[in-house]
C-alpha cells in the first residue's frame, strides 16, 4: 500500500495539557506530519522520527500482538480461576499470566495470548517486563542477600541504606524537597504524610512547642480532644488515594470502594472538568476553574470555623482512577496560593503519575508552581512507595512515622537501576515522542468516528480518551483484548493508556492501528 503523507494543521485538533496556558495556544508544535494511506483509513507512520528510528529498546521482544483463543479469558484462565475461587475473592481477577514469557511491552497469558500492554500492570512496571538489566541485578551475590534479608528499615537500616537512596529517590527528588521517608505502597504512603501534616499543625498551633500536656497524652487513647484534634484533609470530586481508612475518606471516585465502610467527615470540592478541544472552550475552561477554586476555599473557611479545621489541600495532578480528569496548571498555582492564605499544607499524590509517564519524573512540574509543594507522594512506576517533604514536616520524636517495614531495600535496589536505564536510553524523551504520535492518531480518529470516542487528552503517554458512553467504552476495551491489546478503563466512560517508559513509537502505530480495526467495526 502506498502510503501519502500529509501535512495537518493541529490549530482545531485536541492538544495535550502541554500546550495549553490560559490565553495563549503555544504554536511551536502547531504544524505536525504523519503518513496515512489513502480512502480515510488512518495507519500511522512518523515521517521524521527520533528514537524510533533507532533500535529497539527490548531485544527479542515480540514483533506484535497474537490472539490464539477465541474468548478472552481463554480456557486455561477459566480454569485457574475457579481454583482460584475455592479459596479467594476473584471478581476483579481478568487473566491469568505467564510472566516467564511476557517481556518488554508484551504481556503473555496462560493460554499464550501475546497481548500489546499499554496498562502494564495498572502503571506500574517502568520498564516493562523481565528488563535484562533489572534481571542482571540478580547475579550479584549481595543484591541477592538485600533481597532475602528484609530489614526492619525505621530500626535497623543496612550499612548501605543511606547511598542507596541517595543514588535512586533522592537523584529524583522534586525540586525543593529534600527530605524522604519510604514506605511500601501508594496508600500507606498517603496515610502517613497524612499523619506528617497533622503533627505539622499540631506543633505550628502550640506555637512550635514539641512537649506534650498530661491531658493531651490521656485523652488521645480514648480517641477525644485535645489528643485528637478534628482536623480534615480537603479532597475533591472524582479522587483516588488509595483503600486504607483515612486515603478512603479522601477518596471519591465510586462507590464499591467506599460502601460500607465508615469514613471521615472531611470536605470535598469540586475538581474541574474540561470541555474539549481545550482551545475551543478556553473561555469556559477558565471560568470551570475559578468556580472550583472559589468552593475550595470557601469550603476551607466553613469547615475551619465549625472548628474542624482544614490541614491540607491533597489533590492528584491528575485524576486517574476517577477519569483522567486534567486541570491546568493556573488551577495547580491557585490551589497553592489557597493553602498559604489558610494555613493548609498542599499534598499533591504521584503515586500514578510520578516516574515519567507524563514526560516528566512529576507530573507537578509541568504547573510551574512558585515553589514545590509541600509533600509529594509516590508508588507504582518508582516500586516503592513513601513521600518526599519539606524539612517542617520531620517529627520532632521518633516512632511517628513508623512501621515495621517502612519500604524494602530490594525494591530501592531495582528503582537505582530503572533510574540508570531511564538516563541511558533517553525514556522520557521516549515518553514524549511516542506520546505525542499517540495524540495526534487519537485525534485523527475521535474526528474519524465522533460517534464512538472523543475528548482525547494526556500528558507524554498518561493518555485518555472518552467512549460516548460507559457501554461503548466497555465494548471497546474488551474488543481490543481481542485485537491483542491490553487497556484499562477509568471514570465512568473513559479508556486509560499507562505504557512502561519503554513503549516506542512502533508500539504507538501497532496500538492505533488496532484501535482504528475496533472503530471501525463497531
Amino acid at each position: 500500500m502506498t502510503l501519502i503523507s500529509h501535512t495537518v494543521n493541529t490549530s482545531k485538533a485536541t492538544l495535550s495539557h502541554g500546550s495549553y496556558i490560559y490565553g495563549i495556544l503555544i504554536t511551536g508544535i502547531n504544524r505536525f506530519h504523519f503518513s496515512l494511506p489513502p480512502a480515510g483509513s488512518v495507519r500511522y507512520q512518523q515521517t521524521a522520527p527520533k528514537i524510533s528510528s533507532g533500535r529497539p529498546l527490548i531485544a527479542n521482544e515480540p514483533t506484535g500482538p497474537s490472539i490464539v483463543t477465541k474468548t478472552i479469558p481463554g480456557p486455561e484462565s477459566n480454569k485457574k480461576l475457579q481454583e482460584l475461587a475455592q479459596i479467594s475473592e476473584i471478581g476483579s481477577v481478568q487473566m491469568f499470566v505467564d510472566y516467564e514469557r511476557s517481556l518488554g511491552n508484551y504481556l503473555v497469558d496462560v493460554d499464550g495470548n501475546t497481548y500489546l500492554d499499554v496498562y502494564t500492570q495498572i502503571s506500574s512496571l517502568p520498564l516493562g517486563y523481565s528488563h535484562p538489566d533489572l534481571l542482571r541485578l540478580l547475579d550479584d551475590p549481595e543484591i541477592v542477600k538485600a533481597f532475602i534479608n528484609r530489614p526492619a528499615l525505621g530500626a535497623f537500616p543496612g550499612t548501605d541504606w543511606t547511598d542507596r537512596l541517595q543514588n535512586s529517590l533522592m537523584a529524583v527528588a522534586p525540586t525543593g524537597l529534600r527530605n524522604l521517608c519510604t514506605m511500601a505502597c501508594g496508600s500507606c504512603s498517603n496515610e502517613n504524610a497524612f499523619k506528617a501534616i497533622y503533627i505539622w499543625y499540631r506543633t505550628k498551633e502550640r506555637g512550635g512547642d514539641t512537649n506534650f500536656t498530661k491531658e493531651e497524652m490521656e485523652s488521645c487513647m480514648l480517641n477525644k480532644t485535645p489528643g485528637s484534634p478534628p482536623y480534615t484533609m480537603l479532597s475533591f470530586s472524582g479522587a483516588f488515594h488509595g483503600r486504607t481508612m483515612g486515603c478512603l475518606s479522601a477518596t471519591r471516585s465510586k462507590a464499591i470502594h467506599k460502601i460500607d465502610i465508615p469514613a471521615l467527615d472531611w470536605p470535598m470540592a469540586r475538581f474541574p472538568r474540561y470541555k474539549y478541544p481545550l482551545e475551543d472552550y478556553v473561555h469556559e475552561n477558565q471560568q470551570e476553574d475559578a468556580k472550583c477554586l472559589e468552593e475550595t476555599e470557601d469550603l476551607i473557611h466553613k469547615y475551619n470555623a465549625a472548628g474542624k479545621p482544614v490541614a491540607a489541600i491533597l489533590v492528584e495532578p491528575i485524576q486517574a482512577e476517577g477519569g483522567d480528569n486534567h486541570a491546568s496548571p493556573e488551577f495547580f498555582q491557585g490551589l497553592q496560593q489557597i493553602g498559604k492564605r489558610t494555613g493548609a499544607a498542599l499534598l499533591i499524590d504521584e503515586v500514578q503519575t510520578g516516574g515519567g509517564p507524563t514526560g516528566k519524573m512529576w507530573c507537578h512540574e509541568h504547573f510551574d508552581l512558585p515553589e514545590a509543594p509541600d509533600i509529594v507522594t509516590f508508588s507504582k512506576k518508582m516500586l516503592t512507595g513513601g513521600y518526599y517533604f519539606k524539612e517542617e514536616f520531620k517529627p520532632p520524636q521518633g516512632y511517628r512515622i513508623y512501621n515495621t517495614w517502612m519500604g524494602d531495600p530490594s525494591k530501592v535496589i531495582m528503582l537505582e537501576e530503572v533510574i540508570r536505564v531511564i538516563q541511558r536510553d533517553r525514556l522520557l524523551e521516549n515518553v514524549n515522542e511516542s506520546g505525542d504520535i499517540l495524540m495526534k492518531g487519537l485525534t485523527t480518529l475521535q474526528n474519524q468516528y465522533p460517534q464512538h470516542i472523543n475528548s482525547t487528552r494526556g500528558r507524554g503517554t498518561f493518555i485518555a480518551f472518552d467512549g460516548t458512553n460507559a457501554a461503548k467504552r466497555d465494548s471497546i476495551v474488551n474488543k481490543l483484548k481481542l485485537q491483542g491489546i491490553h487497556s484499562g478503563g477509568c471514570g465512568d466512560k473513559s479508556v486509560r493508556l499507562r505504557p512502561a517508559l519503554i513503549f516506542q513509537p512502533h508500539h504507538a502505530n501497532i496500538f492505533l492501528n488496532k484501535l482504528e480495526t475496533v472503530l471501525s467495526n463497531l
